[in-house]
């Protein structure tokens, strides 16, 4: 059984996801504002948080950063922001998934299951990859460039992962998307250039020529020694 907190401000909302994530198996609690949020996120430690952006004091993006502080708990935000700006937003700094409201509730459901499993890619990556000054510790989730502390989110990890895993090879866009974010995507190649840009700012020497988070042009990503 998982723990499962859901934060939302609609009294409608949570008892709908209440009932309907009890009757799959999992232990709910509820938490209408961002500070009750973060006080029950420490308090009761849950598997994962579904967050609502538009709180009525925090702004959820703002509970996501202090949850990402100390946590990599899964995070699934759950807006009626539908801007890719607000998309985007919420996975830099560490959602692992992004629903829209209105949303189907069964679609939902489905992201949790795919929320609480293990990730394989994180799984499968070589315990540490180390080239030019550049450290990445995947079991250990650590990072250095030049023997300076990285920080990476955890969406980043998961991205770096994927790539690792494959040994060099190009990975595709739609892989890494579904392997990132879950089964729903494959289309929103404007994630990876997103996140892309972000880790090449963090560990590549000459982020305009990297050496290490390569792009080959309608093909994909590999990362490279």
């Amino acid at each position: 059984m998982s723990r499962i907190l859901v934060v939302d401000d609609d009294s409608v909302l949570q008892r709908t996801l209440r009932l309907n994530l009890r009757a799959r198996g999992h232990e709910v609690s509820v938490a209408a504002t961002g500070t009750a949020a973060v006080t029950a996120f420490f308090a009761e430690q849950p598997d994962l948080v579904i967050l609502d952006l538009g709180l009525p004091d925090l702004d959820g993006v703002e509970v996501l950063r202090r949850l990402r502080q100390s946590s990599a708990v899964p995070v699934i935000v759950l807006s009626a922001r539908q801007q890719a700006d607000d998309k985007v937003e919420a996975l830099d700094e560490g959602a692992d998934d992004y629903v829209s409201k209105p949303f189907n509730v069964d679609e939902l459901m489905a992201r949790v299951r795919v929320a609480l499993r293990r990730n394989p890619a994180e799984a499968d990556a070589p315990e540490e990859f180390a080239s030019g000054g550049l450290v990445l510790s995947f079991s250990a989730h650590r990072a250095t460039r030049d023997g300076r502390p990285v920080h990476l989110t955890p969406t980043e990890w998961r991205l770096l992962a994927e790539l690792a895993r494959h040994d060099g090879r190009v990975v595709s866009h739609e892989t890494l998307l579904r392997a990132v974010w879950g089964p729903s995507y494959g289309s929103e190649h404007h994630y990876l250039r997103v996140f892309a840009n972000q880790i090449r700012r963090k560990i590549e020497t000459d982020p305009a020529h990297p050496r290490h988070l390569i792009n080959e042009p309608g093909l994909g990503y590999r990362l490279s020694l």
